[in-house]
């Protein structure tokens, strides 16, 4: 599982070890919690501890009601596996002992729930395997992780290679090349600092990763404390890591590995371009000329460096100085239902939780996020296991209200005074979450609390809202360090915010930071329509899930639930149709798709579903024939994307209904380009005879060229797309981020002129394409060698070749012949029916079939003029090299009984491969 809850952003949970003691207070609901990442010394290294009386120290903790110690080994646990060429009496197989165990027990477990609730959770009792992929590069996405989120929740897993957390340094099969420097991305709270905890764990208790003798986490987040030191790398983990004090660690008999936890968050000056280089662990340096040394590779250049991002500052490291980039994507459907399973104790239950979040797509989406699950688990086990009254949620906005309540308490709390106070820090943490919101920042420190009157030394900061609303960190050195639990959860508040600003105090937070378009008085219409210009107006979409929450704020249900805040005075009654109104004129304006879709969402949490109603009518036939609005096409596409039966295909004839004609009010090339953004979404498209042309190529070069293109089979035939739009195509094809494996043209206008743009393409970018179909084309002999030319790339891939009907002759067969010669080649399906081939090109074919680097499977000869002589010359090869053609059509020849014969026998003969001849 990725934990519960983050202390970065979602994606770690507190240590048991670091749990500290309950405040006196009695009004006081929660522990301070420090982070995994805390620089606090380990208990067994503070002073007046010795390793005798360590034990003593412990806190005992309940989980599963029972009482847990967690010792440290003891040295009659050493073992001498885990440090080859240490004895069992050295001082550094000692020190590297209490390094492991010290490690151990701070990442053993997660934390979860509000103090009077919650107990420390083992990690592998919890724990979920998360989705890992290898990824291509450690390319910067400025997009709403919540967008990214839902464009990977419609891709296939079979679309990229799974690696498991444990092999992150391991080369897969076929790669060569060590690994030293992993860079891994991913969204906010999708798991990145669990797997790193469970990376430790594993290696901690002797499970994974022997080979690393020293295992060194540090956070950015609390590096960031030091960025004004000047020390040694020594120094720096002597102060993080003081028991290995008395090592070198410089020295070649340790493997060391470094874990930067947070890139995201790093506000030092990392300069990779830097001429400052530090090669001796013992040199002073600033904090970040330390580690950009270290990645770079001139300090411990031995070691194995491991960085964690989110996707905007993935591209802060250099591709150069990374050796891997892996994404954590969090939860597949499959590890969803196992989370809720190994979560919620009560399996009825846990199946009654997982039906309901499938039978809404947008909850289901987000719980590829494991912090949304965590709260998904924590609010739907509480209604339905003590019978809450109130609607089961079923929108974002709904499930976090009702999250907020929960955590907070407020809900039930007795004491009239602490829960004013409690409703008055919920409005300040709503005005800092806002405020940091758009200046883009998620870690927060003094004195921007200061700045929203959040005063760090009351209680009321340690109220029921710290635990999992709002988290303290304490660094070691400077100051302290806060943030939200997780993205979402700054947005919510940060909706609330302004949504209880106009509702108590009349106040349009957004005039607060720009000029006022009018000195009239503002409605809550007028307040959510500049909330909708706000979010579309965002290059990046970072106040799309903002303003989805703030819309659902206004709906009767939720505002039920705000009763419970009560922190409303003024009559929060509101007709929001204006809203729905306003969006819907938006959408009527064609933005992008990624922010139309966006404005879907938010009519769902409005509860209008007029338009995505108006569009499953139009999800099957007669789209020619009917003349949609803007919005109604965007409907659609919203509910094909929504739809998981498009995911995999998506096949254009169906919504026509098979009725492309000429006088249809939409052309093909019109259908094509509204509907893009699903080809574009899909694994495979079939635009078979829709009645595109050269200029819906152009478009769609165009959009399969983004980053990443999840198409990997496109059917185009029977299109008149000429040798212009073949060009187009072709352009695609060259990107490198284009990873089409299977093209269908047949019947497409296509000529020697687009066999040379394809040609040329497919040699630039040669190793995805398996899969090409020009059959029923006007090639000729011209076309069909450029196509040879490419076969004899070493680099091409290509297995199955359609030129049925393409005009080739004898001529064409000698260039074919010289590519099935190749070495490697890897042609295994090669269609030439209905060509001249005649004997003279089947001799040729032949000469090709008898080399041994012809791995030729499938061969059709149907309709090629073929007789008796060729048979002999095909009966030949097929003896020179038998191991590989198993299929042969010949029907439609003008064969013999001697030219059958021939073959026949060879059929019959075991030792040849030969089981099909038609």
């Amino acid at each position: 599982m990725a934990d519960s809850q983050g202390s970065r952003d979602g994606d770690s949970s507190p240590g048991c070890s670091s749990v500290q003691q309950k405040s006196s207070n009695p009004e006081s609901s929660c522990v301070s919690v420090k982070s995994n990442w805390s620089m606090e010394p380990p208990i067994a290294f503070k002073s007046g501890n010795t390793q005798s009386d360590l034990r003593s120290n412990l806190p005992s903790r309940p989980v599963k009601n029972k009482t847990v110690f967690m010792p440290v080994i003891q040295p009659q646990d050493f073992n001498e596996s885990m440090y080859p060429g240490f004895s069992h009496d050295s001082k550094p197989a000692e020190v590297l002992n209490t390094l492991r165990s010290n490690l151990r027990q701070k990442f053993e477990c997660l934390y979860e729930g509000i103090s009077k609730q919650g107990n420390p959770t083992i990690l592998n009792e919890i724990y979920t395997d998360l989705y890992i992929t290898e990824s291509e590069s450690g390319e910067i996405n400025n997009e709403h992780e919540v967008r990214q989120i839902e464009t990977q929740s419609r891709r296939a897993e079979t679309e990229d290679t799974p690696i498991k957390c444990s092999d992150i340094f391991r080369p897969l099969p076929g790669q060569d090349k060590p690994i030293r420097t992993v860079l891994t991305k991913g969204v906010a709270g999708i798991g990145k600092t669990v797997s790193v905890q469970k990376f430790i764990l594993d290696w901690a208790e002797g499970k994974e990763n022997q080979d690393v003798q020293l295992i060194f986490p540090l956070a950015f987040r609390e590096l960031n404390l030091m960025k004004d030191k000047t020390l040694s790398l020594s120094d720096l983990l002597h102060r993080f890591f003081p028991e290995t004090r008395e090592m070198d660690i410089s020295s070649d008999e340790y493997k060391v590995l470094l874990i930067f936890d947070g890139l995201d968050e790093c506000r030092l000056s990392l300069d990779l371009q830097s001429d400052v280089r530090l090669c001796d662990v013992t040199e002073s340096a600033s904090v970040d000329e330390l580690l950009t040394n270290l990645i770079v590779g001139n300090l411990l250049p031995s070691s194995l460096i491991w960085i964690t991002s989110r996707p905007a500052a993935a591209d802060l490291v250099p591709s150069e100085c990374v050796h891997r980039v892996t994404e954590v994507r969090g939860f597949r459907d499959t590890q969803k239902q196992e989370y809720f399973r190994k979560r919620i104790s009560d399996q009825s239950l846990a199946h009654r939780i997982i039906s309901h979040l499938e039978s809404s797509r947008s909850l289901f989406i987000m719980c590829h996020i494991p912090v949304f699950c965590w709260i998904s688990a924590t609010v739907l086990e509480k209604m339905w296991s003590e019978a809450e009254r109130g609607e089961i949620p079923k929108t974002l906005t709904q499930m976090y209200t009702h999250f907020l309540l929960i955590q907070t308490n407020i809900k039930h709390e007795k004491d009239y005074e602490k829960k004013v106070k409690d409703e008055e820090m919920i409005v300040k943490l709503g005005k800092l979450a806002y405020r940091q919101l758009v200046k883009g920042n998620l870690i927060f420190y003094e004195e921007d609390l200061s700045e929203c009157g959040i005063d760090v030394t009351e209680a009321s900061v340690y109220s029921g809202l710290c635990t999992q609303i709002f988290r303290e960190e304490l660094g070691l050195y400077q100051g302290k360090v806060f943030c939200f639990v997780h993205l979402s959860i700054q947005e919510h508040l940060a909706a609330l915010y302004v949504h209880l600003s106009f509702i108590n105090n009349n106040i349009n937070v957004f005039d607060q930071i720009t000029k006022p378009t009018n000195g009239g008085t503002v409605s809550l219409s007028d307040l959510h329509q500049r909330a909708v210009d706000e979010a579309l107006h965002s290059k990046n979409g970072h106040l799309d899930l903002f303003l989805r929450f703030l819309l659902g704020l206004s709906v009767k249900s939720n505002q039920s639930l705000l009763q419970e805040l009560k922190t409303q005075t003024a009559n929060s009654s509101h007709n929001y149709e204006k809203t729905v109104d306003y969006i819907k004129e938006k959408i009527s304006e064609n933005p992008s798709p990624d922010k139309y879709i966006n404005l879907f969402h938010c009519l769902n949490e409005l509860g209008d579903l007029s338009l995505v109603n108006e569009a499953e009518s139009h999800t099957y036939g007669g789209l020619c024939d009917v003349k949609l609005s803007s919005s109604q096409w965007s409907a659609l596409v919203f509910v094909l994307l929504s739809s998981e039966e498009t995911l995999e295909m998506f096949d254009l004839n169906r919504l026509t209904g098979d009725r492309y004609y000429a006088g249809g009010q939409n052309t093909g090339d019109e259908v094509l380009q509204k509907l893009m953004p699903v080809v574009t979404a899909t694994r495979y498209a079939g635009l078979s005879d829709c009645g595109v042309t050269d200029e819906g190529c152009v478009a769609l070069a165009s959009a399969l060229r983004s980053n990443p293109s999840h198409l990997r089979t496109l059917d185009l035939s029977k299109n008149k797309l000429g040798d212009s739009g073949i060009k187009q195509l072709s352009d695609l094809l060259e990107n490198p981020h284009c990873k089409l494996e299977r093209l269908g043209l047949c019947d497409c206008c296509v000529t020697g002129e687009g066999c040379v743009a394809l040609a040329s393409a497919l040699r630039s970018n040669p190793s995805h394409l398996r899969t090409l179909d020009l059959s029923k084309n006007k090639l000729g002999d011209s076309g069909v060698k450029q196509l040879s030319d490419l076969l004899e790339n070493l680099y091409c891939k290509l297995e199955l070749l359609g030129l049925y009907r393409c005009g080739v002759t004898d001529e064409g067969c000698v260039a074919l012949a010289s590519a099935l010669r190749s070495n490697p080649s890897h042609l295994r399906d090669l269609n030439l029916s209905e060509n001249k081939l005649g004997d003279s090109g089947i001799k040729q074919l032949s000469a090709g079939l008898a080399n041994p680097h012809c791995k030729l499977e499938i061969l059709v000869l149907s309709k090629c003029g073929v007789t008796d002589e060729g048979c002999v010359d095909l009966a030949s090869a097929l003896r020179s090299n038998p191991s590989h053609l198993r299929d042969l059509y010949l029907y439609g020849n003008k064969l013999g009984d001697s030219g059958v014969k021939l073959l026949k026998d060879l059929e019959d003969d075991p030792r040849y491969k030969l089981k099909m001849l038609v």
